[in-house]
C-alpha cells in the first residue's frame, strides 16, 4: 500500500510541476511607450516588426508579437487585453475620422469620463499601433478579429519631425507618416499600459 501511495504522489508531483511548465506565463514583450520624433529609417528599424516591401515613405509590413488577446467589458465599456504586450486597448475606437488635435481631444474627453475605470488613455506609439497589424487579413483588415473592423487607419502620438505624424494603416498592412493637417482624417484607438 505505501508503495502504491509513493508511486500515486510521485506521479501527481510530475502532473502538477509538467502542467505548471506549460501554463507559466510567457514573459512579457515592453513596446515604447512615450511618444518621439521618427524618421523613416528608425521606424523601419522597429524590434517585433517584419517589413517585407517599401514604396517611398510606406512601410508593409506586420507584428512579429504573438499575442495573447482577452476582450472584456469594463463598467460597459468594452476594451481588448493584451497579456503579451501588457496594453489595454479601446475595442472599437472613435466612431468617426478626425484630424490629429480632434484625436487627442477624444481621448481627453475619454479620460475626463473614465472609459472603463481609467483615466490614462492615451494615443498609441507608432510601435504598440503596428504591433496590432497581422499577416494577413481578417474581416477585411489586416488586424485580429478581436477588434472592432471600422477602424480602418488610426492616428498615433509619434510625430515625423516637425512635418507630420505617423499613421497606421489596417485596410493595406502598412504604416506612413502625413502632415499635419486638418485635412487629414483618420480614426483613433486609444490604448494605455497595465500594469
Amino acid at each position: 500500500m505505501r508503495k502504491y501511495l509513493l508511486i500515486h504522489a510521485l506521479i501527481t508531483s510530475f502532473v502538477f510541476l509538467i502542467t505548471s511548465i506549460n501554463h507559466a506565463e510567457e514573459p512579457r514583450i515592453t513596446l515604447r511607450s512615450s511618444y518621439r520624433d521618427l524618421s523613416v529609417s528608425e521606424v523601419q528599424s522597429m524590434f517585433n516588426f517584419s517589413i517585407h516591401k517599401m514604396e517611398d515613405m510606406v512601410l508593409f509590413g506586420y507584428s512579429t508579437v504573438n499575442h495573447n488577446y482577452k476582450k472584456k467589458s469594463i463598467n460597459g465599456d468594452r476594451v481588448v487585453i493584451d497579456y503579451a504586450t501588457g496594453l489595454m486597448w479601446h475595442q472599437s475606437g472613435s466612431d468617426k475620422y478626425m484630424n490629429w488635435s480632434d484625436a487627442k481631444k477624444w481621448v481627453q474627453k475619454l479620460n475626463k469620463i473614465g472609459y472603463a475605470g481609467y483615466k490614462n488613455w492615451r494615443l498609441p506609439t507608432v510601435e504598440e499601433a503596428a504591433s496590432l497589424l497581422e499577416s494577413s487579413v481578417r474581416k477585411g483588415l489586416y488586424i485580429d478579429a478581436v477588434f472592432s473592423n471600422r477602424q480602418e487607419w488610426i492616428w498615433t502620438g509619434d510625430k515625423y519631425g516637425s512635418e507630420g505624424v505617423w499613421v497606421v494603416h489596417f485596410l493595406g498592412g502598412y504604416m506612413y507618416w502625413v502632415y499635419f493637417s486638418n485635412e487629414n482624417d483618420y480614426d483613433a484607438r486609444p490604448v494605455r499600459s497595465v500594469k
